[in-house]
């Protein structure tokens, strides 16, 4: 989802950007949802900051409710002084203190609780840092751009059979191999755990995202891109206003020297009661914790064997 907000400025650059600039503020605008009205405004161009990005199931077998669970959350901190970004994929059923509930729950019942706000306020007391911005999503913004896109061409790691973006179970048949696929399928890859868990199942959204931006960014997609802002428009909600958006272009802007650092979190398999939890590994936990205190801070951390290790994963990416 991160590389959603990053798809803006690429169809900026195409050869009907005025149009797409006008459309996509109008898309943006309809998407804003004021959450802290009092918080103070962060110069995105100049300060570090940070976004949490929120996929959530809410499709129409359920009803569009403020009650449904979150189905992914990446939280992304970014630094404008060294033009680095760093990301970790949030386990969904992860067993975490819940403040609007003063209880331990899963982590994706945090939305269901309270919705947004519970949901950041749940990842503010998990990571101990203030979260600047949200970005809310659905299934239908995933399968319309991927749809627009004419498909994505990605590596299926296992035959598949999952359900579809309406519930119907064993709707999706995919075999192993280098296929391009189309948005419900797509859909179906980045939901699926059934033979892996939630870590890889995380990597794999992050492997789909990226594919996603690759096709966005070629011109046989340039055609397709009011397509894109429309359907990433009406199934968003975000707090970023249009012009934050704009400051994010040097993040986006053809030679930037970007540099993305994504982290996983470590932990075991457990059961509250009869319900399955991932229990998160404190040591694990921790230093995530303060490689992105760091990197809000903008002050040197010194790698330990973790991190290092994260790194030289992401080295290999």
């Amino acid at each position: 989802m991160i590389f959603f907000t990053f798809l803006f400025f690429i169809l900026a650059g195409s050869s009907y950007a005025y149009y797409l600039l006008h459309k996509a503020q109008s898309a943006v605008n309809k998407s804003y949802e004021e959450f802290r009205p009092d918080a103070e405004k962060r110069n995105l161009k100049e300060e570090s900051f940070s976004i949490l990005f929120i996929g959530v199931d809410d499709s129409e077998s359920r009803k569009f409710h403020e009650s449904t669970r979150t189905d992914a959350l990446i939280l992304a901190t970014f630094n404008p002084k060294d033009e680095s970004v760093k990301m970790v994929s949030i386990p969904r059923d992860s067993y975490v203190y819940i403040p609007s509930e003063e209880s331990y729950d899963k982590i994706n019942h945090a939305h269901v609780y309270d919705g947004v706000k519970g949901t950041v306020e749940t990842v503010e007391e998990l990571f101990d840092i203030k979260i600047d911005y949200y970005v809310k999503m659905n299934f239908y913004a995933f399968i319309d751009v991927v749809d627009a896109l004419g498909g994505i061409k990605v590596e299926v790691p296992y035959d598949i059979s999952e359900k579809d973006s309406e519930d119907h179970h064993n709707a999706i048949v995919l075999k192993k191999g280098v296929q391009t696929l189309n948005g419900e399928e797509a859909l179906a890859l980045a939901r699926t755990r059934k033979k892996d868990n939630d870590i890889e199942r995380g990597k794999r959204q992050q492997e789909i995202i990226k594919a996603i931006v690759k096709k966005a960014a070629s011109m046989h997609a340039v055609t397709k891109y009011d397509d894109i802002i429309e359907a990433v428009g009406k199934n968003m909600k975000t707090n970023l206003t249009f012009n934050e958006m704009m400051s994010l272009i040097s993040y986006a802007t053809t030679g930037s020297k970007l540099n993305i650092d994504s982290y996983t979190l470590k932990g075991t398999d457990d059961y509250v009661g009869d319900a399955y939890v991932y229990r998160l590994d404190e040591q694990s936990l921790e230093e995530v914790k303060e490689v992105f205190k760091h990197h809000l801070d903008g002050t040197a951390y010194t790698s330990n064997d973790y991190t290092q290790q994260a790194q030289a994963n992401n080295d290999h990416q």
